[in-house]
Order: C-alpha cells, then sequence, then structure tokens
C-alpha cells in the first residue's frame, strides 16, 4: 500500500491505508446512494487530481448511484478507528443591523490591514482592547455574547434582523491562533465533567456564570471573521472549504492532509443515534485533524443545532477513492 499513500499524497504510513469491500461496510446496501451521489455532483468539479475528472463527467449522467461507487471505486480505510465524530450546523439567530441596548455584541468582517495570512491579535487583546470597535467592521449585532462566541465556532450563520430580512453570514478570516477547547477547559478546572460535555452544557455554564463565563471563552484565543453572503439562496447551506453550499446530513468537514477533498465517505457513528451513511468531504475546521476525525453538517436552525451540540461518538471512517487513483501504481 505504499504507492497507494504516495498516490494519494498524503503523509500516512503504508499500514495506515487498508483497502476494503464494499461488503464490509456496515449498513452499505440500504443507503440512499442518490442522495450522496447528489452532493458528490456538487463539488466533483473542483477535486485537482486528474483522476476524478472522468469519474465526475460520468457522475452527470449516472441512474444507478449505488453501481456507480461499487463500480469505479475503491473503499480504502486511512488511520486506525475509533474515529471521532462530532456535528456542526449554521446558527440562525435574532440581530440588528445596528447597535440597540438588546443586540449590543458585534460581529466582526476582517480588518483591512489583516490579509489572513499569518497570526493576528488574540481574542483577548481583540476583546479587551477593543481593536476593531468604532472602525465600521460590524456586519451585525446579537443579543447574546455566548450565540456571537459559537457562531465564529461554527463560521458560518443566519442573522435574522428585526425588519424580517435574513443577513447570511459566511467565513472570511480567522487570526491563526490555534482552537483551544472551552469544553476541555472546563474539565482541567473541575467545572464540568467529561461526559457532560456538549455546546449546551458550555452555554448554560457560561450564561450562569457571566463574569467567569467571559473570561473563559476568552481562553479560546482563535477568532473568526465573516462576510455577507448575499448572493446564497434561503434553501442552499452555507459554503464549505470547496467554495460552494453544503449539505445537511450529507457534507462532512474533514482533515484534508488525511482526506481528499470531495472525496465520498462512509461513516459509521455509534453512539446514542448512530449513522451509517455515504457522505462527501466538503468542508474543514480547525479543530478537525487527524485521518479518523470528521464533523458532520447537521443542517440550520435550533434544532439542528441542538442535535450537533450533543454528537461526540466513535465509529468508523472508510474513504472511497478512483480505483486508478488507489491501485494504478499500487501493482494490485
Amino acid at each position: 500500500m505504499r504507492a497507494l499513500v504516495l498516490a494519494l499524497g498524503l503523509t500516512v504510513s503504508a499500514a495506515g491505508a487498508q483497502p476494503m469491500r464494499f461488503a464490509d461496510l456496515t449498513g452499505w446496501a440500504t443507503d440512499d446512494h442518490a442522495a450522496a451521489l447528489a452532493t458528490f455532483r456538487q463539488t466533483c468539479d473542483l477535486i485537482p487530481a486528474p483522476d476524478w475528472e472522468p469519474l465526475c463527467r460520468l457522475a452527470a449522467d449516472v441512474t444507478n448511484a449505488r453501481a456507480f461507487f461499487e463500480m469505479f471505486f475503491q473503499p480504502v480505510l486511512i488511520g486506525q478507528p475509533p474515529a471521532l465524530f462530532t456535528g456542526y450546523y449554521e446558527p440562525e439567530l435574532p440581530g440588528s443591523a445596528v447597535r440597540t441596548p438588546r443586540f449590543a455584541h458585534p460581529v466582526y468582517a476582517r480588518p483591512p490591514e489583516f490579509d489572513g495570512k499569518g497570526i493576528w491579535h488574540s481574542r483577548d487583546a481583540i476583546e479587551s482592547r477593543g481593536l476593531l470597535r468604532g472602525r465600521g467592521l460590524e456586519l451585525a449585532w446579537l443579543e447574546d455574547p455566548v450565540e456571537a462566541f459559537f457562531l465564529q465556532v461554527q463560521g458560518s450563520g443566519r442573522i435574522r434582523l428585526q425588519d424580517g430580512r435574513v443577513m447570511r453570514l459566511g467565513f472570511a478570516a480567522k487570526n491563526n491562533h490555534p482552537y483551544r477547547s472551552i469544553g476541555a477547559e472546563l474539565v482541567r478546572r473541575g467545572a464540568m465533567a467529561q461526559h457532560a460535555v456538549s455546546a449546551q452544557g458550555i452555554k448554560a455554564w457560561v450564561r450562569r456564570n457571566p463574569s467567569a463565563g467571559a473570561q473563559l471563552l476568552r481562553h479560546n484565543p482563535s477568532f473568526v471573521f465573516f462576510r455577507k453572503m448575499a448572493d446564497l439562496a434561503p434553501d442552499q447551506g452555507p459554503v464549505g472549504a470547496m467554495g460552494r453550499s453544503v449539505t445537511a446530513m450529507r457534507s462532512l468537514a474533514v482533515d484534508p492532509a488525511h482526506v481528499p477533498l470531495g472525496a465520498p465517505v462512509w461513516i459509521e457513528k455509534s453512539g446514542q443515534n448512530p449513522l451509517h451513511r455515504l457522505m462527501v468531504a466538503q468542508d474543514t475546521g480547525t479543530a478537525i485533524k487527524g485521518a479518523q476525525r470528521a464533523d458532520i453538517f447537521y443542517g440550520s436552525g435550533p434544532a439542528a443545532g441542538d442535535e450537533a451540540g450533543r454528537i461526540k461518538d466513535s465509529g468508523r471512517m472508510v474513504v472511497l477513492l478512483p480505483l486508478d487513483l488507489a491501485f494504478a501504481q499500487a501493482g494490485d
């Protein structure tokens, strides 16, 4: 499998890439392969490797989605399970285009002196020193500082303005400081048990402890800037790392150092609501690192947020690679 690894351009060991059969994928036969194919079509033309180009052309006219994947792809287990699955979503929050007594917490555009490269000021410096305040960089104002923080964690959102309009916000840049988990810090301090950590639990703790909570949020030095997505239709998901909308329950955020963006990925998630499904790697995330690490996009709005915030499950993820890419140089 050394040649397979070289063909992928991945930095995993020869033992870290294991070919599998479709029969080895639990639940494969009962999935909605047509839904997965529709999601794959959304971004397949953006995959830079030439091995994918003919598959993208074929995908446009496929009528039997399951046969398409089984005929032209090879399941490959990259890395060692168990995987870690979490969930993300697109928040939908009440807000205002101007500051009011109710809406007093800003969402910022990228400052012009920062091009998104290198490391800019930390969250603590930005907030405590007011580095962005009063510069006309405010895109919208929110009523809850905790939701403003989690909007940055999610990287996109819908702001329902007071006049009924909906402002779509997308990722513009980040200050490139490392992401530090607020949940892990609460556990380290003894303020929350490991099994109790969830987005809902963190929000509740911060709201119960506003002063300590504000300082806790600054433990994460990473800070995200946004841009208005005026051309994004209401029925479209937020724009992922490939520059196109992601699809609820079919799009996955992965570590592109191990999983090619645009590739189909079979996931077997355990937990309270097991999930066996073919998804597509169309996004990335600051905290998504490793071959067996993925973030599942659950959709938009509060219900999706409630579901995504509970997900922290193990399992397995298997990448589907074009046959030529997987075996042309492998001699198999």
